[in-house]
Parts: C-alpha cells; structure tokens; sequence
C-alpha cells in the first residue's frame, strides 16, 4: 500500500541532512519528474535550516527565452554570477563561454586578454566545434563556485544545488573527467580537471539526488540513470519519489473496491488505478535502491516548491 505521511520519516530526515553536509547536490532525473520545482524545495528547505545556498542550472540552448527554474523565483533566468533571489538562497545559470574565460583567466592571469581571446572567430568555432569543449566550460565555472570564498576567506556558500540537464546530458556531464584525463594527462586542463574530480567525485562532498515518479517507465528510466550515475563514479546520495498519491482506503474499502472494479470501468476507477501503479511502483523502488527513499505527496497548491519545502522541512513523525 502507499504510505504518505504530512510529515517526514526519520530516514528521510536522516537522509536530508546527509545531503545537505555536502558542498554539492546534483539534483537528476527524467524531464517531467519535477526535477526543478524539487530542486527548489531543497535549496529552500536547506536555507531555512541556516545554509547559504547557491541554486544553478545549466545554459539553455541558444533562442530559449525562459528557464522553468527561475520563474518559480519569478525570474526569466538566473544570471551567470550568483544574485540573490530570496530567503537565503543565490540563484546562477551556468554557462560554457563563461567557464572557459575563466579557465583562460586562471591561466594567463589577465581577463581582458581572456575575453580578447574568446572573441576572435577561430578559437569560438574551435570550442563550439571541439568535442567535450562546451561541457568543459561548463564543469570549470561549477569549480568556480565551489572555489569562490566570502571576504573572511570561507566558502561564499554552504551548499550548491544544481538543476542538471535530462538524463542523457547529466550522464555525459558526470563522465566527462575521467573521459578527458584519458586524452589530456598533463598541464593546466587536467590539473583543472584533477581539482574538480576532487570535489564533485568524492561522497563526502558531493552527491546526487534522482528524482522519479511512482510509474513503471520513470522508475525504470531511474533505476537505469542510478547505473549509470555509479559507472562514472558519481556517488548517489538519495532518491525522491515525486508526487506520491496517498491512500485513503482501509483494507475492507480495497477490497470492496477490487470485487466493484473487476468489471466496467465506473468514476474514480482512474484514481484508483493510479494508486495501484504507485504502489508496485513504489515496492519495484524499494526493492532495487540501496540509498534512501524520499517520498513526496502530490501536491496541488500555486507554489509546489514551497508547499514541497513545508512538508520536508516538518519534523519527522
């Protein structure tokens, strides 16, 4: 049967602290599981614990004129330094040009001949054209970040959330060191890369967090992103399931309602399908993750993410 409860769990609890002692959360998942609006409610519900926190997502692709992120922050985008956007929490886009200038910034320690350079015709084609370029400028200005100190010399920020991209660009995101330390074993890239891989390879800091729904084909697509999350050797640190339904029917009243539904379909049958559904979706999930489970009801409110928030951030029953 579906358990939700208005409150958390004492393992959810447990689970959400570990996440938020990390520098980094990677927040994974199919397009359409929630990812955002759930990355969100973590950055929301780790700021009001006391965290700094610097949400990113990555650079839409060229002509995107909105980002579903930053409008639950009723923003069109966040931009490519971190500002505020509320109650604690720093909103970034991350962007590949941007890493790149910074990257050629570190290394020839002069900026303006860094953004010189990115504007002559050849080397842009060269790094739009050059294979794992984009995504290089991508995980150096992620290292930027994690690098950037306050003016008291500690980290700027507790803990950095990132929205990642569908599931096919998180996976090449998070194998793309390993990838590039077996083409470039020395000077200032690998070093970059060495550094990275540090941070974001290593459990204590950095982990991920994969959202999925309670139906057969996102817990599928999740279970398969979960492996291969492991095989690049990013550390999985939690599972959400997203809109989890509840069930508001005794033991008696199911099986009632199984004798009822056995023929024709009447009103609710849908409803009561969909409870089916999650149910073994939600034991196939049990059965399969050996990292914590998060369960999150479906919520219909104006503002999930704080709805969301509310409901992680109540004490565990």
């Amino acid at each position: 049967m579906v358990q939700t409860s208005s409150s958390t769990t004492q393992t959810e609890r447990k689970a959400l602290t570990s996440l938020f002692d990390r520098r980094v959360v990677l927040v994974a998942g199919k397009g359409g599981v929630g990812r955002s609006t759930l990355s969100a409610a973590l950055a929301l519900t780790a700021a009001r614990q006391g965290k700094r926190v610097l949400l990113a997502e990555f650079e839409e692709p060229a002509g995107f004129q909105a980002s579903p992120l930053a409008g639950l922050f009723h923003q069109a985008v966040f931009p490519s330094s971190p500002q505020p956007i509320g109650e604690g929490i720093h909103g970034l886009t991350i962007q590949s040009e941007l890493g790149m200038e910074l990257f050629l910034t570190g290394l020839f320690k002069l900026p303006q001949l860094s953004r010189l350079a990115l504007r002559t015709p050849a080397l842009r084609n060269m790094l739009r054209a050059g294979p794992s370029f984009h995504e290089m400028g991508l995980f150096y200005h992620m290292l930027s970040q994690v690098r950037a100190k306050d003016d008291s010399g500690r980290n700027r920020f507790d803990l950095m959330i990132v929205d990642m991209p569908a599931t096919g660009h998180a996976l090449a995101l998070t194998g793309l060191s390993s990838i590039l330390l077996d083409l470039v074993t020395r000077g200032p890239i690998a070093e970059a890369l060495r550094e990275g891989r540090r941070v974001f390879y290593d459990p204590a800091q950095c982990a991920a967090c994969v959202v999925t729904l309670p139906e057969p084909l996102p817990v599928s697509e999740c279970l398969e992103l979960i492996e291969g999350l492991r095989e690049s050797e990013m550390a999985v640190g939690a599972v959400v399931a997203n809109r989890v339904p509840s069930d508001p029917f005794t033991p008696a009243e199911r099986e009632a309602l199984d004798a009822m539904l056995t023929g024709e379909p009447v009103r609710g049958h849908t409803l009561v399908e969909r409870i089916r559904r999650a149910e073994g979706s939600m034991a196939r999930l049990c059965g399969a993750v050996r990292v914590p489970l998060i369960q999150v009801p479906d919520i219909d409110e104006d503002s999930p993410f704080r709805a969301i928030a509310e409901h992680l951030g109540q004490e565990p029953s």
